[in-house]
């Protein structure tokens, strides 16, 4: 049988230290799997060799599913680099089997985007989005790689970043910071039109806030927005509150500059 699993060690986890192995562990007697199989062996084929496919009878390696805890069948466990990186059980509908692959298994293009995220933490804004534009062509849902380039288009041509993470704004893990960097896209484009600014002594700051950013540098982005705060809290509907609030999502609470700001910027809030 096809994908038939005749040698574990090396089909799966040998294999699966160069590329990902999906081993579908099932049993003739099982009807459920005799549901899920069919589906998995398509899903392989359209695969392109992204990932590979192992079925493993449970009646004739006994100890191997025992090994990995099988309780019921039909059971799914992705191996990458030897070992079991996610798992399903039962037999799934195509649509969520499809989803589940989608967020599973790792990205071919992985080491691209790290390289990317790498760049834009050192201020090549402009080469990172170059990569990360080949990323996207190579691998259109790459959430990943969507999120970055966003973060790169910040700081080169804000007025692109709505459209680009438009697509993961829903995303359960990547939605809040897609949201975030549309906030700070907004700032950022306020150099463009400087003129439509009211007049306010917290004009200059909110200025300068967006200067800082546009440059990536977020210390200085921090501290002209409290400065806004201090001398004109509602000052742009409240943008300056907005634009401080998506900063410490898009860095993350841990990352220096949202340690170092959060009391100031928080006691800003509310003096």
């Amino acid at each position: 049988m096809e994908h038939e699993v005749t040698d574990f060690e090396t089909e799966v986890i040998e294999r699966s230290r160069r590329v990902p192995v999906l081993v579908d562990f099932w049993a003739e007697w099982c009807a459920p799997c005799r549901v899920l199989g069919p589906v998995l062996e398509r899903l392989a084929g359209e695969a392109g060799g992204r990932w590979q496919l192992a079925k493993v009878d449970t009646e004739t390696f006994p100890d191997v599913a025992q090994r990995y805890g099988i309780m019921s069948i039909p059971n799914v466990k992705l191996f990458v680099d030897g070992e079991v990186a996610d798992e399903f059980v039962g037999a799934l509908p195509e649509s969520q089997v499809r989803r589940w692959l989608e967020a599973a298994v790792p990205s071919p293009q992985a080491a691209a985007v790290a390289a990317a995220a790498a760049r834009i933490e050192s201020g090549a804004f402009a080469e990172a989005a170059g990569a990360l534009r080949r990323v996207l062509e190579a691998e259109p849902a790459n959430r990943e790689a969507r999120l970055r380039l966003g973060q790169a288009l910040l700081h080169t041509n804000p007025a692109e970043v709505a459209e680009v993470v438009r697509e993961i704004e829903h995303d359960h893990e990547l939605g809040d910071q897609a949201e975030a960097l549309r906030t700070l896209a907004s700032l950022a484009q306020v150099l463009d039109h400087p003129q439509e600014l009211p007049e306010s002594a917290a004009r200059e700051p909110y200025l300068t806030a967006a200067r800082a950013l546009r440059g990536g540098d977020w210390a200085g982005a921090m501290e002209a927005l409290i400065e806004v705060l201090r001398r004109q809290r509602d000052y742009a509907d409240g943008a300056a509150r907005e634009a401080g609030r998506a900063i410490f999502v898009l860095l993350g609470i841990r990352h220096p500059v949202a340690e170092r700001y959060h009391r100031a910027f928080s006691s800003a809030l509310h003096v």
